[in-house]
């Protein structure tokens, strides 16, 4: 049977952030589909997670290190995830009851205070709603949800597995 320490499965979690970021990049600059607002804080989110996975496998930490790097992992996981499932829904509702567009990332950061990019990020429902890249029948920020969940799980498992 073959073992795989925590540090390798931090390091295979921190590869599979990079290979999406990449795949974020290239979709963005090479396919030129423009990402809305909850595309880039699911992009921070994806390289939060990568983040702390790549500081677990640099580490090497011992059991107790490799629970908090675990947990601390898993979490922004699930951070990820709540804001892709909300983008899911977002794309799930019928055109009408959308709010309309947002402004860009970008302009929010540098022209809102703290509390009001939150909100336009979090309460509005913005130009989210419209799915325009799909591969085997799900968009893209469906693909990102599942692919938080499977970071969680592993996250998990490399922070509290035996051995």
């Amino acid at each position: 049977m073959i073992r795989v320490s925590s540090r390798k499965i931090f390091l295979m979690i921190a590869c599979a952030s990079a290979l999406l970021m990449g795949y974020a990049l290239f979709a963005q600059y090479v396919q030129h589909y423009e990402p809305c607002m909850l595309c880039m804080v699911q992009r921070v989110f994806v390289c939060a997670v990568g983040l702390v996975a790549l500081i677990a496998a640099l580490h090497g930490p011992g059991r107790f290190g490799a629970r908090v790097y675990g947990l601390l992992t898993a979490l922004f996981a699930v951070g990820g995830g709540y804001i892709a499932a909300r983008h899911v829904y977002l794309q799930n509702l019928p055109p009408e009851q959308l709010d309309g567009c947002a402004p860009s990332f970008e302009y929010a950061l540098g022209n809102f205070d703290s509390l009001k990019f939150l909100k336009t990020i979090f309460i509005r429902d913005q130009d989210c709603g419209v799915i325009d890249w799909t591969f085997l029948g799900l968009a893209m920020p469906a693909w990102v949800f599942l692919c938080f969940v499977v970071l969680f799980f592993a996250a998990l498992w490399a922070g509290f597995r035996r051995g």
